[in-house]
């Protein structure tokens, strides 16, 4: 068990299971939430790019194996950060504006939802319009007061350390689901 913010996972997710149980659609930031906000240029035909956690990673799959929508909403538009998300089979992937409520409505629209069956993490300003309209919202520990203010969740971990493999241990705990793992014969 991990403990986060002094309070054990299964008790975080007793706390929010009925907003939890709701969610379909799990969107993301990049910069801050599945990294830790520092880029690297690689060049002109890679741009600039970023180090991800793999547990963050094999987070996201895991949402995909519940059953979940998951998507990334980002301002950066890196070929890597491109690369990353489709090796992990991310299901939307809007990038390069910092103003993301036009990529939340499409998909929003897609996926036939609501606000409140979606989950956001961000960290800056220009997330805060998708941060107040979601059913779930979260942020990391070292976001602004105004973003800190505003969401249901801060995470323990900061972005780009596990921040994101947090939230979906809170969430798949809420839900009851353990991957199928094959034990051996």
């Amino acid at each position: 068990m991990i403990p986060t913010n002094d309070i054990p996972i299964k008790e975080l997710a007793k706390k929010y299971e009925d907003k939890l149980n709701k969610i379909k659609v799990a969107l993301f930031d990049v910069d801050g939430v599945l990294t830790d906000g520092k880029i690297f240029y690689q060049g002109s035909e890679v741009g600039f790019n970023r180090f991800f956690h793999t547990s963050d990673g094999y987070g996201l799959k895991l949402l995909k194996k519940m059953g979940l929508v998951v998507g990334i909403i980002t301002g950066g538009s890196s070929l890597g950060v491109v690369k990353r998300f489709e090796l992990l089979g991310v299901d939307h992937v809007y990038k390069g504006s910092e103003d993301k409520r036009g990529a939340y409505l499409k998909i929003k629209e897609i996926e036939n939802c609501q606000d409140d069956e979606i989950l956001y993490i961000g960290d800056e300003f220009f997330d805060l319009p998708i941060l107040k309209k979601v059913g779930f919202s979260v942020t990391t520990p070292h976001a602004s007061l105004e973003v800190l203010e505003s969401v249901d969740y801060v995470t323990m971990r900061s972005g780009g350390n596990g921040a994101v493999r947090e939230v979906v241990e809170i969430l798949r705990t809420a839900r009851n689901f353990s991957p199928n793992i094959p034990d051996f014969d």
